[in-house]
């Protein structure tokens, strides 16, 4: 069986044309982030900030990179699922393609294999793999053998389709509460903010340093 990391799968993933929700969604974004800019105060900027934390540091960070994808510590299944929802308010995907395409990451990183490597190109490790490269994460081949565990458990199945849904939810509460301003702080501005910071990890800091 032909496998994501041969050289045939890599060369088809970069002949790939524009992912367009992809893009998109990331249009629409970062133009909703310039905007946030004109409707500053000092409540959505607390509320940005908090939730850069919830979403990056307890969402991405604990929940998705070091507990699902690497298993480094145990918690309870609810603080599981709670820390693997937080990871869903960062905007990147759902958690099983996440994890499958980190897993990928670390099993070929930076070698032929990896989808975000910057031996093609740092513009490519940074954002080019998101609009144009393969969707081997929705490979069931590919997710059966990079993410058994997730795969078996009904709420990641539910969350990895339906991601969006907790910041959809998020967002109708902080415009609700805060208007404009705190709503596109909190979700746009912020989400913008974060996945950048996280691409930076795939293409700066995998070029530069050790």
């Amino acid at each position: 069986m032909e496998t994501y990391e041969t050289d045939k799968s890599r060369r088809d993933q970069k002949k790939r044309g524009i992912r367009w929700g992809n893009m998109i969604f990331l249009l629409i974004a970062h133009v909703a982030a310039i905007a946030a800019l004109f409707f500053f105060s000092w409540p959505a900027l607390i509320t940005a900030v908090v939730l850069y934390w919830v979403g990056g540091s307890l969402g991405i960070g604990m929940g998705w990179h070091r507990l699902l994808t690497h298993r480094g510590y145990k918690v309870p299944k609810l603080v599981e699922y709670f820390l693997a929802t937080c990871g869903a308010l960062a905007l990147e995907g759902g958690p099983i393609e996440w994890v499958t395409t980190h897993r990928i990451h670390h099993f070929h990183t930076d070698r032929d294999g990896d989808p975000h490597t910057p031996r093609d190109g740092g513009w490519w490790a940074h954002i080019g793999w998101v609009v144009r490269g393969s969707s081997h994460a929705h490979d069931k081949a590919v997710v059966a053998r990079y993410a058994p565990d997730l795969i078996k458990d009904r709420y990641y199945v539910w969350l990895d389709q339906y991601f969006y849904v907790p910041t959809i939810l998020l967002g109708v509460a902080l415009f609700a509460l805060g208007g404009w301003g705190v709503m596109l702080w909190g979700i746009s501005l912020r989400v913008t903010l974060a996945l950048h910071a996280t691409w930076l990890v795939n293409s700066t800091t995998h070029m530069w340093g050790r």
